[in-house]
């Protein structure tokens, strides 16, 4: 049998030759990633092999474990953009990785050595001037904080950059509630910009105030949990020591691309808004 001239496959003589299981085709046909080149009136479905390099890519990307929401993302983009969107994932997963490792060191060393010393942040005050944002709001907890960030991030700046606005490494997160790694909370993934941007889907477009903000800053190192608390405790006590009063909730600034940055680089300033 033949479709446009090309030798066609049964799918599971295509699973074989692609090394999938008739299960993972299935999937990937119900997410859109990867449907069959027909399907007959008895619902046989038929692939061709220009559709390997396809079901290759995708089984390559799957076992990196990259969702199906991204690798539809990546395999719809021409190969040079796809790269990008492949790099930057592969640094958030680096970065999840990163966090996760020095979580677990900590662990380790309280429990085999007790309390390390508590870290003294500087906390200074600075005033943010207002600024144009695209934000988008996600329920998350703890333990998928960091990719899902990320991919709010990325869709972000995406939908900026096809409207062609500008937009730096900088971008920050607003937590509008307490995250736990058992219970999740609103976060707002903001991204400032100039140009003329319409909102699209998810993303919404808002000016964000001047604020005057409480800060301290964290290394790259030091940004993971449960290590990151010593720096949101540092600010909310110089916050109540001074007698301020807090105007928005906690958040935290990222300078710029968790890879562009070294681990003794400064890369997040965690803040709280405050009236002056």
């Amino acid at each position: 049998m033949t479709t446009r001239g090309i030798e066609s496959m049964t799918i599971g003589e295509f699973g074989r030759r692609a090394g999938l299981s008739i299960k993972a085709l299935r999937l990937y046909e119900a997410s859109g990633l990867l449907p069959p080149a027909t399907v007959g009136a008895s619902n046989y479905r038929r692939y061709t092999p220009d559709q390997l390099d396809r079901a290759n890519r995708i089984s390559v990307l799957r076992r990196l474990g990259m969702p199906l929401a991204v690798i539809g993302e990546v395999l719809d983009l021409p190969d040079a953009e796809a790269v990008r969107r492949l790099d930057r994932w592969w640094a958030t997963e680096q970065a999840a990785w990163s966090a996760r490792s020095e979580s677990y060191t900590w662990l380790r060393t309280h429990l085999a050595h007790g309390d390390e010393p508590e870290r003294r942040y500087a906390v200074e005050i600075t005033a943010v001037p207002a600024r144009k944002v695209a934000t988008l709001q996600i329920e998350v907890d703890q333990i998928q904080l960091v990719p899902e960030m990320a991919a709010a991030e990325w869709e972000i700046r995406r939908h900026l950059e096809e409207q062609d606005a500008v937009a730096t490494g900088v971008h920050w997160v607003i937590f509008h509630g307490q995250i736990t790694p058992d219970s999740e909370a609103r976060v707002e993934i903001c991204v400032p910009f100039t140009g003329a941007v319409e909102p699209a889907g998810r993303i919404t477009i808002r000016l964000e105030p001047e604020r005057l903000v409480a800060y301290a800053a964290v290394t790259r190192d030091d940004c993971f949990y449960p290590r990151i608390l010593q720096a949101y405790d540092a600010v909310g006590e110089y916050v109540r020591s001074a007698g301020l009063i807090i105007s928005a909730p906690p958040r935290e600034l990222y300078l710029d691309s968790w890879e562009n940055l070294s681990g003794s680089d400064d890369f997040v300033h965690v803040a709280l808004p405050f009236e002056g």
